[in-house]
């Protein structure tokens, strides 16, 4: 029932009507006879009415804004005060015609006219009796039409179902008032003093809570024992939704707890607050997110996924610690570079000018590089691919994958991978944790800005394992590019494309590389720099650099090639250039604290400044020394620091033909030297070596330094050349380094580290090389510049070993065997 009708009934009367009155009775038998007595004027003007229906008898307020409506009110009000009230079919329409209007309708009597403020007409009208439309005579200045009365049918006063009927109807009105908290008891007066049975059926039916269409549908019953079965129905279920909007009710107001009645007292807390001055309200936090989620360019699945996460964020409670765990969620939804890319800038010569201007040599790498890039450009939706850059340390690994982001356009982040040991740095943890956070992929990822930046993984080779997981098995999917395009982050719950993201992995060796994670990588070798390639990154970006960043310029210090030449020599041993970067910056120290103490100093180093500062060269060690010495051979290594040269030493002693080896060696070294021992015990003739003498003398062999870990196969050949030097006091050849790996039927097999293996030869002024022929190929990669001033032996087996390294020329002061 509507609060408004009940209210108006209540103050409304229905007997002769004097304008002066305040109350009107309610209708009775006798009124309701006399009106139905009542003939009809042949034409009526028609008011239609917007949203409510009239019935007979009954008395409501009707404000007219039209300016038909208000020229009919007039004229009708100062002639018999008699209009046709008729209901709209559609409320919208503002200048309704006779298709827009029903055909059945109540005859009204005008019973005060009221003038608004605003300017509106509102006035009170009574229902009499129903009409039916049959012709509309015009419609100017309003409608007017021809109507015939609709009587109505009666059942008989002893008819005991419709008495049923209308007990229930009142009994089920005094329910709904008094259940209803809008509606006031004063009402239930009215309905006990209806006395009219028609007239309470069209009181209930007018009151209800019911859409136009279902009151017309009541008024054209023309039955008034159907209209009444009808009216109860439609109570019935008015009823039901009023039990059960009560009973919810009362169950939400019985599950008011005390973390409920907190929430409210802190929300009058944080409106408190607002008005003070401070602070913002979760529900301009929410509206906010919901703005920015416009602006957004993912896809559909992830647009419903956080309208879903927003949606439960707005039913909880602010001040539960869930709320700040969603928030931050949904904080990360916002941030992350959904289908933002940035334009990639596809001038390659542009970008190997770059390349160039940053990294002096690694001539290789910066054309694999533009290759890739060429690739990018002529597909232009390719997945990018995977890049492992591996190489010692210092020869600018990480800084070539900054200069093939600023060659692309893209923006560059690094995640360093040293030591990494958590699964869930990378995959991230659930958010149901505490403390939880999404994994460094997708925070770097949320730090750029795009969906498509360059990526370099440092020290990719540095990962390890751990009882929280294998950080490098959760790098499979990240570096897959047939997977990547919905790579799976715990936190975030949802696929992120990676798919458009160049992944540059920097590694120092790959054998601590898992293989599957090293197959979907494309492996470029950077090798380190020769010593004119190492002077002029001392030239060119190192001497500079560290001036800027001590202060100074290159007005107050100069280091010449022949000084920078002195130092990579003298005080560095590596293959990149970090050790000499060291250095220089110790020069450059030096002449800042005297610009400083305002002391004189050399502009222009000299080698004895060089002396000065860094001491005296502290690695002569490594130059090739003499062949004067028996069983002393120069072998080639390669270490994680790039190339290097050892001496494998032998000597003979008097015993029982016992093998020892020192020097810190591996396993795999060891057995060469066992290797080499029994292979030379089973060629003795051959090499002119008398069998007792494996009998009456003792063999050592020793690499120094003794401190050094050492290990690998290749020293196999610089093994072999040392013991039959030593049986048989032959000199090795002069400047002469080798490295191979040998087998007992006398095989010599290739090894790797070619390229760095050469530049540690070159530092340490070797003329000649032996490698095993099928390294020929590793060679013939290398750029002429690197192999200038050297000379290569290639061998297939063991005695091609020895007629090239050994002369036939005995030592000084050769033992008697």
């Amino acid at each position: 029932m509507k609060k408004s009708k009940f209210l108006k009934l209540d103050s409304l009367s229905f007997q002769d009507f004097d304008e002066n009155s305040e109350l009107i009775p309610l209708m009775t038998p006798e009124d309701e006879a006399e009106i139905n007595n009542e003939l009809l004027p042949d034409s009526l003007p028609i008011l239609p009415l917007r949203n409510t229906v009239l019935f007979p008898g009954v008395v409501i307020p009707i404000t007219a804004g039209r300016d038909k409506s208000i020229k009919l009110i007039k004229d009708a009000n100062s002639g018999s005060k008699v209009i046709g009230v008729v209901s709209q079919k559609d409320e919208l329409v503002e200048d309704p015609s006779a298709k827009d209007i029903f055909k059945k309708g109540t005859v009204a009597r005008i019973l005060k006219v009221l003038k608004m403020p605003d300017g509106n007409t509102t006035i009170i009208i009574q229902g009499k009796k129903r009409f039916e439309i049959q012709d509309v005579v015009s419609e100017e200045p309003y409608l007017t039409a021809t109507v015939k009365d609709v009587p109505e049918a009666k059942p008989a006063v002893d008819n005991e179902e419709f008495s049923a009927i209308i007990e229930s109807i009142k009994d089920l009105s005094l329910q709904i008032i008094k259940d209803s908290p809008n509606i006031p008891t004063e009402a239930s007066f009215a309905i006990k003093n209806i006395e009219s049975n028609s007239f309470l059926v069209n009181f209930v039916s007018s009151n209800m809570n019911l859409s136009v269409k279902e009151k017309q549908d009541l008024l054209e019953v023309n039955d008034l024992k159907e209209r009444a079965l009808a009216t109860l129905k439609l109570m019935n279920v008015e009823l039901q939704k009023l039990e059960l909007k009560n009973d919810i009710q009362s169950k939400v107001q019985s599950d008011m707890n005390q973390q409920q009645r907190e929430y409210f007292l802190h929300q009058q807390m944080k409106t408190i607050q607002e008005e003070l001055g401070g602070g913002v309200s979760s529900g301009e936090e929410i509206e906010e997110m919901r703005q920015r989620a416009k602006t957004k360019k993912w896809n559909e699945k992830v647009a419903e996924h956080f309208d879903k996460e927003l949606s439960k964020m707005q039913r909880m409670n602010p001040q539960v610690a869930e709320y700040s765990i969603q928030r931050n969620y949904l904080d990360l939804f916002l941030d992350l570079p959904w289908n933002e890319f940035s334009t990639d800038k596809f001038d390659l010569k542009r970008a190997m000018k770059i390349l160039d201007r940053d990294h002096y040599g690694l001539d290789d790498v910066k054309k694999r590089i533009i290759e890739y890039l060429a690739v990018l450009k002529l597909r232009n939706d390719m997945k990018s691919p995977i890049l492992c850059l591996y190489g010692p340390p210092g020869v600018g690994k990480t800084s070539l994958g900054k200069s093939i982001a600023e060659a692309l356009g893209r923006e560059y982040v690094r995640m360093s991978l040293g030591g990494l040991r958590d699964e869930a740095e990378i995959r991230g943890h659930r958010k149901t944790y505490i403390g939880a956070m999404p994994g460094r992929i997708i925070q770097n990822l949320k730090k750029a800005g795009t969906s498509n930046p360059v990526f370099v993984l440092d020290e990719i080779d540095k990962l390890s394992n751990s009882n929280q997981g294998d950080p490098s098995s959760a790098l499979l999917e990240v570096l897959d590019p047939e997977q990547n395009s919905e790579f799976h982050d715990n936190f975030l719950e949802m696929g992120f494309d990676l798919s458009k993201v160049m992944f540059i992995a920097t590694s120092n060796s790959l054998n601590s590389i898992q293989p599957a994670l090293m197959d979907r990588m494309e492996i470029i070798n950077v090798t380190g720099y020769t010593i004119e390639e190492k002077v002029e990154i001392g030239k060119r970006h190192l001497l500079p650099k560290q001036l800027k960043e001590h202060g100074l310029s290159d007005k107050h210090l100069k280091i010449a090639k022949p000084q920078l030449e002195k130092i990579v020599e003298g005080y560095t041993r590596e293959s990149g250039v970090r050790g000499l970067e060291k250095q220089i910056a110790k020069m450059v120290r030096h002449a800042a604290k005297n610009i400083a103490m305002e002391e004189t100093y050399n502009l222009k180093v000299t080698n004895e400044d060089v002396i000065e500062v860094l001491g005296a060269p502290k690695l002569e060690r490594d130059k090739y020394e003499n062949n004067n010495v028996a069983g002393v051979v120069t072998g080639l290594a390669w270490t994680r620091v790039g190339g290097d040269i050892l001496f494998i030493e032998s000597i003979l002693s008097k015993g029982k033909g016992n093998l020892t080896i020192t020097g810190n060696l591996g396993k795999v070294m060891k057995e060469s030297a066992t290797i080499a021992m029994e292979y030379i015990k089973a060629n003795a003739d051959e090499f002119g070596i008398k069998p007792e003498v494996f009998e009456n003398y003792n063999v050592h062999i020793h690499v120094p330094e003794g401190a050094t870990p050492k290990d690998g196969p290749s020293a196999g050949v610089t093994m072999l050349t040392s013991l039959v030097s030593l049986f048989t006091q032959r000199k090795v050849k002069n400047s002469l380094a080798m490295t191979g790996e040998i087998t007992l039927r006398g095989k010599v097999l290739p090894v790797g580290g070619i390229k760095e293996k050469i530049l540690a030869a070159k530092r340490a002024r070797i003329k000649e090389i032996l490698l095993c022929e099928d390294n020929k190929r590793d060679i013939d990669e290398i750029k002429p510049e690197y192999l200038k001033g050297l000379t290569f032996h290639y061998v297939k087996d063991m005695s091609d070993v020895l007629k090239l390294a050994l002369t036939n020329q005995k030592v000084k002061n050769a033992k008697k065997l």
